[in-house]
Formats: structure tokens, C-alpha cells, sequence
């Protein structure tokens, strides 16, 4: 699947409008995209990243990190994601830098979103849903969890018995055994939980344009 990551990479590309800042999501596809990025960085003004990992990769580049807070609204934004639905819509979370994923979403006016053939489905929840919690409500989040979505809410281990710590210093529950039949509803539902910094669907704000890796390459 290597390839056609960096098929879908190499065709964001063409998304890149000159002396734009360009927000920059995380994860494997992503990261062809960052390399790619590279070669026409004197296009660009600079980049705004969803996580440290990204940041790292993007300076190694040449590519300026900017902060969003100074940036203001973005005319790209370019991410993967762990499924798709039919809609465009995602579960991401799956490299924990779900919130700054969103945030940066939300800010863009286009968000294409790049992906290998595997990571399409009909219904989302094959892959378990990413939930970012703040430490102290992991088990309340967990029940409350259980409740809504008949899900099995695991927290997310880095190693024994210690959790995933996000670039925010949260956790993640990741849901198991869901099939998301209305997602911009189990979005809502989820973030109304006290403690839930962030869910991983992205379903209110879906992407504009999926790409999907292949020779050629697929525009949904």
C-alpha cells in the first residue's frame, strides 16, 4: 500500500496554490505528502501542523511552521485518514493528533483528504473510533462511552500500563465494535461528554476531496 499512499501524496499536490500556507495533517500517508511538499517549498509561505511528528518532518524540508493563531483562515488543508465513507466522511485519530487535526479542518477552506484503497468502507467503525480525554475523565468518558454506543472503549496503551500521551498531555480511548450509521449525530453526541476533548469522527466538517491512491490516482 506504500505506493498508492504515495500516488494520492504526489496528486495533493496539485491542490497547492502558490504563496499559500498550507496545513499539514500526520500519519504515514502524510508523510509522502511532506516529502513531496519539499520539492516545491519556494512555492509556499510555510505550514501549519497537526502534531510534532509532522512539525519535525516539515522543518527537515525546509518548510517554516507556522502557528494558526498568527495564519488566520487556511486555503488548504491536506490529511489522511484511518476510513471513508461514500460521503467524505472520516475516522481519524489514529496517530492521536485528532483534536489539532480538527482544528486545523475546520480553519481550511478546502480539506482534501488522502488515502490508500484499504481505508475506504460503506459504514464507518471497522476502525476503532478515537476518543482524546482529558486524564482525570477516562473512566467516566469510558462508561458514559458504553452507554451511548454499545462500544468497547480500550484506552490506548503506549506500554504497560501507560497510556498514549497526546501533544495536548491527554489520553485516547479508542471505541470498538461500532457501525456508525449517522456519524454527524455520534459526533455530536460524543463531545457533549464532560471530559471528551475531542472525537475522531469527522463528520459535521467532512473533507472536501478524497484522493484515493492508485495508478492513476482517484478523485472523490
Amino acid at each position: 500500500m506504500s505506493e498508492a499512499k504515495r500516488l494520492a501524496a504526489e496528486k495533493a499536490i496539485e491542490y497547492v496554490t502558490d504563496g499559500s500556507i498550507v496545513g499539514v495533517g500526520t500519519g504515514s500517508t502524510v508523510a509522502y505528502f511532506i516529502e513531496a511538499l519539499g520539492r516545491v517549498r519556494d512555492r509556499i509561505a510555510g505550514a501549519v501542523s497537526s502534531s510534532e511528528q509532522s512539525s519535525e518532518r516539515l522543518r527537515a524540508v525546509g518548510i517554516d511552521v507556522l502557528d494558526l493563531n498568527a495564519t488566520g483562515p487556511l486555503a488548504l488543508y491536506v490529511d489522511g485518514a484511518d476510513e471513508c465513507d461514500p460521503q467524505r466522511r472520516l475516522i481519524k485519530g489514529g496517530g492521536a493528533a485528532l483534536t489539532r487535526e480538527k482544528i486545523i479542518a475546520e480553519a481550511s477552506k478546502t480539506f482534501v483528504c488522502i488515502v490508500d484503497p484499504s481505508k475506504q468502507v460503506d459504514v464507518l467503525g471497522r476502525f476503532p473510533l478515537p476518543v482524546e480525554v482529558v486524564p482525570m475523565a477516562r473512566s467516566l468518558v469510558a462508561r458514559e462511552l458504553i452507554a451511548m454506543t454499545a462500544g468497547q472503549p480500550v484506552w490506548r496503551q503506549a506500554s504497560e500500563g501507560q497510556g498514549v500521551v497526546t501533544d495536548n498531555g491527554n489520553w485516547i480511548l479508542d471505541v470498538h465494535g461500532l457501525s456508525i450509521t449517522d456519524p454527524v449525530r455520534m459526533e455530536q453526541q460524543i463531545n457533549q461528554i464532560p471530559g471528551v476533548v475531542s472525537v475522531g469522527l469527522f463528520a459535521r466538517r467532512p473533507a472536501d476531496v478524497v484522493i484515493v491512491g492508485g495508478e492513476p490516482p482517484r478523485v472523490l
